[in-house]
């Protein structure tokens, strides 16, 4: 059986990234209101702030992103096409039209529709209407899209989300974390560039129906572009929002709110304390070492880590310290191991609290060992009990 094997590199990693800093840091206190929030990083993933990250909770309309998502890569891959047009079937009109009385793009019965007109709707309107009707046309129906979007959270390691529909209406077995919602809307802004600017869609109207983009961070002067609010009775008012204030890109999860006014004070607050609080830490310059883990009857017993390009982090700024790092890994790790074959993980902390998670990648070839390499090795690892 593989077993899970820490490598910590305190001594190491943590005081390389110490003495990097000059003045001494920590973690920086910061108090939402928010039942749920996450403030990250886009570049480097760094987390800036964190509240009940990894529990579980109901996405609402923010579950749409996931549905976007998959839109998105269909149109980039050439399955589908802005101008295809999908039709509003009574599914989609009952349960996400305007006798629904959720939010609504009020697209007509057996109307059709074009694929950039839907996803308007879903971004700007949040139309549960425009959400069933392309998750129709993909999946066939809404229950065989959720299995195709659950396929893309497995693909993105959101492992602690699970989805059910297209829409984020209320269902007991629907969950995501902060977390994966900040690591979805870091996906959809890097991968889909080319569509990211309907986020930022005022307004769009429909039926003779105009509505205003209901993320109203829009309009606050703090460089917010994005990306999509949500809000049940039962789960609070939420927002996944991104801002570029500041000269960098941050990405800011909020959720299980009283009101739209207390969703806007707060998300207003986290965005706005993140992008004066931090700066950034340049760790490990591209192709730069970042440490060994042994391999199991290679021909050399270790093999180099590197990431996949610079490794940065942003930091609080002039605080004590608080830093420190380990290499994580599913070992033995056996040869032939590839150059740039992922290994490990680099996780970095401020005092508790995981700050980074970082793929590492081996640094150079390992072909297997002689017969006395690898008998050397299964005598080291059964001696030391790490076989199970």
């Amino acid at each position: 059986m593989l077993f899970r094997k820490a490598c910590t590199f305190i001594c190491a990693i943590g005081l390389v990234l110490l003495g990097l800093l000059g003045a001494a840091f920590a973690q920086v206190e910061f108090e939402s209101r928010a039942e749920f929030a996450i403030l990250m990083d886009y570049e480097s993933g760094t987390v800036l702030y964190q509240k009940n990250a990894d529990k579980p909770m109901e996405p609402a309309s923010m579950a749409k992103l996931m549905t976007i998502a998959v839109v998105f890569d269909r149109l980039k891959s050439g399955q589908l096409k802005m101008s295809d047009e999908f039709f509003i079937s009574e599914k989609a009109w009952r349960e996400g039209g305007a006798a629904s009385g959720g939010s609504t793009m009020f697209a007509e019965l057996n109307s059709k529709v074009s694929v950039e007109n839907l996803i308007k709707s879903v971004i700007i309107q949040s139309g549960n209407d425009a959400s069933i009707a392309l998750a129709e046309a993909i999946g066939g129906t809404e229950a065989s899209f959720a299995r195709v979007m659950n396929d893309k959270a497995a693909e993105l390691g959101l492992e602690d989300s699970h989805f059910t529909n297209s829409t984020g209406l209320p269902d007991e077995d629907m969950h995501v974390t902060a977390r994966d919602l900040a690591n979805l809307a870091r996906y959809i802004i890097k991968t889909y560039p080319e569509y990211y600017d309907m986020f930022a869609q005022d307004a769009f109207e429909w039926n003779g129906i105009n509505q205003r983009n209901r993320n109203t961070l829009l309009d606050d002067g703090i460089g917010v572009d994005g990306l999509k609010t949500g809000h049940t009775e039962s789960a609070g008012y939420g927002i996944v929002a991104s801002t570029t204030e500041g000269g960098r890109r941050l990405v800011a999860v909020l959720h299980g709110m009283e009101s739209k006014s207390q969703r806007q004070e707060e998300a207003r607050k986290l965005i706005t304390w993140g992008t004066r609080t931090f700066e950034k830490l340049e760790t490990f310059d591209d192709g730069e070492l970042i440490g060994e883990i042994g391999v199991y009857g290679g021909e050399v017993p270790t093999v180099g880590l590197i990431g996949d390009g610079p490794i940065d982090l942003y930091v609080p700024k002039g605080s004590r310290r608080c830093l420190s790092a380990r290499i994580v890994y599913q070992g033995p790790i056996k040869p032939p191991v590839d150059r740039g074959q992922y290994l490990a993980d680099l996780h970095v902390y401020c005092d508790e609290n995981l700050i980074q998670k970082t793929p590492l990648y081996a640094a150079e070839t390992v072909e297997q060992g002689d017969l006395v390499r690898r008998a050397t090795d299964a005598l080291k690892e059964l001696t030391l009990g790490w076989l199970k």
